[in-house]
């Protein structure tokens, strides 16, 4: 578990590239917001996280990459809980201080990156809040 990375993943640096591309300039991992987001629009008071499907629990049905643990369970299950329910309370408390949030799952940069773009678009541009 110590090697395990917070930050600086595959899919978190697909999507800076993909929002430097598109022209937007941003910080990462602010630590005075909750949940430190992985991208940071100050000036749109916009955030971008980035979340693996295992280790955040994504709950699509057609996620390919998530599943519960096999053994371990006593550690696992409540584990990952705790990520879910932390993860819901930074984004509320996000919410309540006035910022937009957008969580962009691993699995959908596998589909589709033109549809990934497409939903950051909208998300910048105030589109479908």
């Amino acid at each position: 578990m110590s090697h395990i990375r917070a930050k600086d993943m595959v899919p978190e640096m697909v999507v800076r590239k993909l929002v430097h591309a598109m022209g937007y300039r941003y910080r990462i991992h602010r630590k005075d917001l909750p949940g430190n987001p992985d991208l940071v629009f100050p000036s749109r008071k916009k955030v971008i996280f980035v979340h693996g499907c295992f280790w955040h629990q994504h709950e699509s049905r057609s996620c390919k990459i998530t599943r519960k643990p096999k053994s371990n369970l006593e550690y696992w299950l409540p584990k990952l809980e705790r990520t879910k329910r932390r993860d819901n309370e930074n984004q509320k408390k996000l919410k309540e201080m006035g910022w937009d949030v957008l969580v962009i799952w691993e699995c959908q940069l596998n589909k589709s990156l033109s549809e990934t773009q497409e939903q950051i678009r909208k998300f910048m541009k105030g589109v479908d809040k």
